[in-house]
């Protein structure tokens, strides 16, 4: 077992802000375990692209229209511009926790404690979401390879759908429980396997478009890429935030700063690899679908609402044809699969990191001696994400519907919180130059207050009871997604409040503030 030497280390703090990239606490971590290319694979296969894409383009295209490739830059920029805040606080803090550690260095213990919570809280909602997904798929995948229905409609029996999702989280909990290597091996296989036929069903979507082959299509026009061509702020509002979904989960590259291999810069340029090739990918994809099918609500097209909320399982077979069809199939399956193992990253990591600085149990601060990953903390995530779907599924399938929207205000929550520490933390350099003074101050304030203003406008929308299921409180009219989303950062705060009771020093600033000096791990 590693122990903690609690000498503290001399490190530079000067400038009044970055402090060494030494000026974390070490917590016995795989070092040198992943390098640039693994990082941005983790970052791109926790996003799970062919995963958002199926769930996400027929409801965007049903709220913008045409507008939706438009709406997949503009949710990209505020998400880059927050990149831009995390790679700076990495280079002065490559520590796991991120944004929990930087932003208690930044605005003090609660603030930061917040922060963390948001972020574990939106990575369980994620983890259920994922392993629900990847149960469906993985029953409709052997519904069409053996051509039976009664197979693929086992999926329907909420107790086989519940056992299946179990096992592919314990199967998931397992793979990240040995390490950042096995992560590491099986994500390249699944990453490949989601872009290769991503890209295989863009190219074959675009020779569809290009022929007209099917009615409801459209020719290209670059008023697409027009956000301001979106016919209200509410449309665009709602566009928005679902983009703003498709691309969280980046930052899990952040999260394995400490088994990364030169911590303080590759994970900030993994981010921006991974960001690059999401825009990439939802930009082609958006397009040729919406030329091949078009974005209106009849037939195949984008919007029909038959259809929206899983868009490639209609257009597998009309696009690609059946046998080519099944890989499309495959690449959810494999998409949903492969985030749902390596979402236990940021979560496992960030639980490691407050316990370790005495915010949480110590308990959770142990670190496996062999294979070097925080095994308690991932496998009481897997635990926690099994009673979460388990419970939701069983009290009401609109409960989890709802809970998934909320995710929203999670996402904005903590990614907003992030931008404004960074901002914050290094307002002391910030006339330093022109590059500290917009990569430190203005850039990570542009993104905070974009995001700021999502989150806000999504509690205002989410008060309608008709805001995502429909479903809300009987005598409040008040809608389930703005209960479940406020209910659960409450929740944060009364956990906050027991925890610092049980354990103060965390709260009076004893063990993480913004000058505390390093401490070495030692075997």
């Amino acid at each position: 077992m590693t122990q903690l030497d609690v000498r503290p280390q001399v490190t530079d703090t000067a400038g009044g802000g970055a402090g060494g990239a030494g000026d974390v606490r070490g917590k016995g971590l795989g070092k040198g375990s992943v390098g640039l290319m693994g990082s941005a694979v983790i970052g791109i296969s926790t996003v799970a692209p062919v995963y958002c894409l199926t769930s996400t383009l027929g409801s965007t295209a049903g709220e913008v229209g045409v507008q939706m490739p438009a709406i997949f830059l503009a949710g990209f920029l505020p998400m880059l511009l927050v990149a831009f805040a995390y790679r700076e606080l990495n280079k002065a803090m490559p520590d796991c926790g991120t944004s929990f550690t930087w932003t208690v260095k930044a605005f003090g213990p609660r603030i930061g404690w917040m922060c963390g919570w948001g972020l574990v809280i939106a990575t369980i909602i994620v983890l259920s979401n994922l392993a629900g997904v990847a149960t469906s798929y993985f029953w409709l995948l052997a519904g069409e390879i053996t051509s039976n229905p009664s197979i693929a409609a086992l999926d329907d029996n909420k107790l086989v759908h519940i056992a299946t999702c179990l096992t592919l989280i314990a199967a998931a909990t397992a793979i990240s429980y040995r390490g950042m290597t096995a992560t590491k091996g099986i994500q390249y296989g699944l990453v490949g396997l989601q872009l290769v036929v991503l890209g295989v069903f863009v190219v074959m979507a675009f020779q569809k478009g290009s022929a007209g082959t099917f009615d409801t299509g459209l020719d290209f026009s670059w008023s697409w890429m027009n956000p301001f061509a979106v016919e209200s702020m509410a449309a665009f509002t709602a566009g928005l935030s679902l983009s703003i979904f498709m691309y969280w989960g980046w930052d899990a590259c952040l999260a394995s700063n400490e088994e990364t291999t030169g911590s303080a810069k590759t994970p900030g340029r993994a981010s921006l690899i991974a960001m690059v090739v999401l825009v990439g990918s939802y930009l082609a994809t958006g397009i040729a679908a919406q030329m091949a099918v078009g974005s209106g609500g009849a037939g195949l097209g984008l919007g029909n609402e038959e259809t929206s909320d899983n868009v490639f399982a209609a257009l597998a077979g009309p696009v690609m044809g059946p046998v080519l069809g099944i890989l499309l199939f495959v690449a959810v399956l494999a998409s949903a699969a492969a985030s749902l193992q390596t979402t236990f990253i940021p979560v496992a990591r960030t639980v490691l990191a407050m316990s370790t600085y005495k915010a949480l149990p110590a308990s959770y601060a142990t670190v496996h001696p062999r294979y070097k990953t925080p095994g308690r903390a991932t496998v009481v995530a897997g635990v926690a994400t099994g009673v979460f779907y388990t419970v939701m599924t069983l009290l009401s399938e609109n409960v989890l519907t709802d809970t998934i929207f909320a995710l929203g205000l999670m996402i904005c929550f903590y990614y907003s919180l992030t931008a404004f520490a960074c901002a914050w933390y290094f307002r002391r350099e910030l006339r330093a130059g022109a590059r500290d003074l917009l990569f430190k101050g203005v850039f990570p304030v542009l993104g905070g207050l974009l995001l700021a203003a999502v989150f806000c406008k999504t509690l205002y929308d989410a008060w309608d009871p008709s805001y995502g299921s429909g479903s809300h409180i009987p005598g409040l009219g008040v809608g389930n997604v703005f209960v479940i989303g406020v209910g659960l950062l409450a929740l944060g705060l009364v956990v906050m409040f027991l925890t610092e009771r049980r354990t103060p020093a965390f709260f009076r600033g004893q063990t993480l503030t913004k000058s505390t000096p390093s401490l070495v791990v030692e075997d």
